[in-house]
């Protein structure tokens, strides 16, 4: 399991534009990516500065395809500023992993 944590840069008027034009593809990717039980949860920090997605997905390589497949990881006003590998002991996703 994966968390990832992203930072929303917003110096620049365009790039935050940008960002919000591009959520509603983003929350459908992510909403999809839950269906089919890779996307335990996500949501933006209550002050709305980034956010954080917890993702199981076997290895690094295939969390690298996920985020590679969704344009917002690419934009300028996203920056991804922690990718962890994560071992919860309650929860969804504690024990043998089944993927």
């Amino acid at each position: 399991m994966w968390t990832i944590e992203l930072r929303f840069l917003t110096d620049n008027a365009e790039h935050t534009a940008a960002r919000l034009a591009a959520r509603p593809a983003h929350r459908g990717a992510l909403a999809a990516l839950h269906a089919d039980g890779r996307l335990h949860a996500a949501g933006p920090f209550a002050d709305d500065s980034g956010a954080l997605l917890i993702l199981d997905v076997p290895d690094r390589t295939a969390l690298d395809l996920v985020l590679a497949a969704d344009p917002y990881f690419h934009l300028p006003a996203v920056e991804l500023t922690e990718v962890r590998e994560w071992s919860p002991v309650v929860g969804p996703g504690h024990g043998p992993r089944t993927r």
